[in-house]
């Protein structure tokens, strides 16, 4: 993953794919005389003929769902299955449809430094080790979101954490190698980084005297029954790692939108994301592969339906076999 001042970074991204779907379809659809971006801090009903939000978190979810937005974008795909089954952070199955997949591949760290002596992640709750942890500061980011399904599926819970004396510590961005998180760490303030982006931060914590945790299979199984993927920090990416590391799946960028999206948007929305590909920036090289982007593969990965005008256009295209 590039570095925050570079122009392929994530919010770059979706926002660039919101921005180029909005242009597209208001130069072809003369009924739309504007088309409002959602931002963030304009999560509000709006009556603008298009509305198009370029989130990462759950705050996209429920603007689709609500009908406040025709589109939006979440990171990493497992929280769109979530929503889509009603399992997680949801009580009830959400009516989301899938446009396509922006590809990323990455994977969730639980990274410890060595002093406390866990070896594995279920060993928090096997020795009521009270871990200082460093999450992000969004509430609704999917590392704070997931930590607590790996947390109960590993027999704990936050809530626990903190009952034996541990801290969960809500504040900043990515764990970036020169950035507060590690100063903290120095300082012996925190103990432990839960974190998405481990090719970021990854050798910053071996160098810092940290591990990576892996999931017991038990656990790994109760994860995959509620819809989240497992996956490996491998040893020939991280060489100072003695063995492959079990953990979840952190990868691709779902672009999604409500099951009742009328056909012709969606067909809209698919047109403008291909015709557009050329002005994307995503963390490969050339244009975003919008021609991959509707298959499931280890950076795109597809576990929700797709809109049905979706799947038609994309199998129109030949993006769909």
């Amino acid at each position: 993953m590039p570095q925050p001042e570079a122009w392929a970074n994530p919010i770059t991204t979706r926002s660039k794919v919101v921005l180029e779907i909005a242009s597209e379809l208001v130069q072809h659809d003369r009924s739309v005389m504007q088309a409002k971006v959602l931002l963030k801090s304009q999560g509000r009903q709006s009556n603008w003929a298009l509305s198009l939000f370029g989130s990462g978190t759950l705050e996209g979810i429920d603007a689709v769902v609500q009908r406040q937005s025709d589109l939006a974008i979440v990171n990493p795909s497992t929280l769109l299955t979530l929503a889509y089954r009603g399992l997680g952070p949801y009580s009830t199955p959400q009516p989301v449809r899938l446009i396509a997949v922006i590809p990323s591949v990455d994977q969730f760290v639980f990274a410890v430094h060595e002093k406390t002596g866990l070896e594995m992640f279920e060993d928090i709750a096997g020795k009521k080790y009270p871990l200082r942890i460093s999450v992000r500061g969004m509430p609704d980011h999917g590392v704070n979101l997931m930590l607590n399904d790996v947390a109960a599926a590993s027999g704990f819970s936050l809530a626990d954490l903190r009952a034996w004396g541990g801290e969960l510590r809500e504040e900043g961005a990515m764990p970036w190698p020169d950035g507060p998180k590690f100063k903290a760490l120095q300082r012996n303030e925190i103990d432990a980084i839960f974190d998405e982006a481990s090719d970021v931060w990854g050798d910053k914590a071996h160098e810092c005297g940290m591990r990576f945790l892996p999931l017991a299979e038990t656990t790994m199984r109760k994860l995959e029954a509620m819809g989240y993927r497992r996956t490996l920090l491998r040893k020939s990416v991280f060489s100072r790692l003695p063995a492959d590391v079990l953990t979840v799946d952190f990868s691709g960028w779902p672009i999604f939108v409500h099951a009742e999206l009328a056909d012709l948007r969606v067909e809209q929305i698919c047109f403008a994301l291909d015709a557009r590909k050329h002005l994307i920036p995503w963390q490969g090289d050339g244009p975003l592969p919008v021609e991959r982007m509707a298959r499931d593969a280890p950076d795109t990965p597809i576990d929700i339906p797709f809109h049905p005008a979706a799947e038609r256009f994309w199998r129109a295209r030949g993006y769909l076999d």
